[in-house]
């Protein structure tokens, strides 16, 4: 039926490394729990220790795998180091080229490896490294977008790309509900993945007001203007909140770095000043203007009413996708 897990996972549903710490041991934990494959997000800085500290943190919350995300981007070598040697399941790889030689060390660490792509050029190279899954995202992801075409075309030209080969193929961007799994799966993918859904959890490490604010609104839009300094052509989508529609036109060369401090944060056990257009969202310790940080979404916000437990989140996907499948698609007798 197309709802068998993916990667030695009960469900193939996915929950996003949402940056830079909301997908913290307490979500993964819970998808996990739930049959889910859960993502830490490892910090942008090298900090192997600390990596090492989440990843044994999320071990006393489940006995269950795990996965973490990593952001090529930036400086990552040592934090990779560190969870190969912690032998998570999976480790997930962003923004950045996944060299052949990285598979390699993975995989004999028995770690499976799965970036994240946003074009069909960037799916092959993908492939050749010999990835285990790919998670094809479409534009209408929230948070930082690689690449730009829509999920519903690019998804299908991946999925036949990597016909016959033993590669997974996970669709991302816009989806939050059964709906859009079954139309993943009708597309050719064997699983989903889910960031602004997960973030609009119980679990999750996001700020109660940025929760409160992923339920009141319906818009959001891509743009640039949030921590261009930090990392450069790095588009993203957000919420339309009034703080955004107010500065979106930011001319190009204006960036965070000469910006009013607004608030401050504790990332990753950092503490950390906020700037206006820091691309940092606000995060459970944030305090200050928290109306006028990123608040990063996708295209389908307006499909989420309430913030659930995450286990929950999960079950009413596949078991609305269970039904939905057997109303709507089951063959007539």
């Amino acid at each position: 039926m197309g709802l068998r897990g993916i990667l030695g996972f009960e469900y193939g549903i996915v929950q996003a490394p949402l940056g830079p710490d909301i997908s913290g041991p307490e979500l993964v934990a819970a998808v996990a729990n739930a049959g889910g494959l859960g993502l830490l997000r490892a910090p942008d800085w090298e900090d192997p220790d600390y990596v090492r500290e989440r990843i044994r943190k999320t071990r006393t919350l489940t006995n269950k795998p795990f996965g973490i995300g990593v952001i090529l981007a930036f400086p990552h070598k040592e934090n990779v180091k560190a969870i190969l040697d912690e032998k998570v399941a999976v480790l997930q790889l962003y923004w950045g080229e996944c060299s052949k030689e990285l598979v390699l060390e993975a995989h004999k660490a028995g770690v499976k490896v799965v970036p994240q792509i946003g074009s069909y050029e960037e799916a092959k190279r993908a492939a050749d490294a010999g990835v285990d899954a790919i998670i094809v995202q479409g534009r209408e992801a929230g948070g930082h977008v690689i690449g730009q075409d829509g999920l519903i075309t690019l998804l299908p030209r991946v999925v036949d790309l990597v016909r016959g080969r033993d590669i997974a193929v996970i669709a991302a961007g816009g989806i939050v509900d059964e709906r859009g799994y079954v139309a993943a799966l009708a597309l050719g993918a064997q699983g989903v993945s889910l960031g602004t859904r997960f973030l609009a959890t119980e679990e999750s490490y996001a700020h109660p007001t940025y929760k409160r604010k992923l339920i009141e609104f319906d818009q959001t839009e891509y743009t640039d203007i949030f921590g261009r300094a930090r990392w450069p052509g790095a588009p993203h989508r957000v919420l339309a909140t009034p703080f955004f529609m107010e500065w979106k036109a930011l001319p190009s060369h204006e960036n965070e770095t000469n910006q009013p401090v607004i608030g401050r944060t504790i990332i990753h056990g950092r503490e950390r000043e906020v700037r206006r257009f820091a691309g940092t969202v606000p995060n459970a310790t944030t305090t200050g203007d928290i109306e006028s940080m990123a608040m990063y979404a996708g295209q389908s916000i307006g499909l989420i009413k309430e913030i659930l437990p995450a286990g929950e989140v999960l079950k009413k996907i596949v078991e609305g996708a269970q039904r939905l499948i057997n109303q709507q698609f089951a063959p007539v007798n």
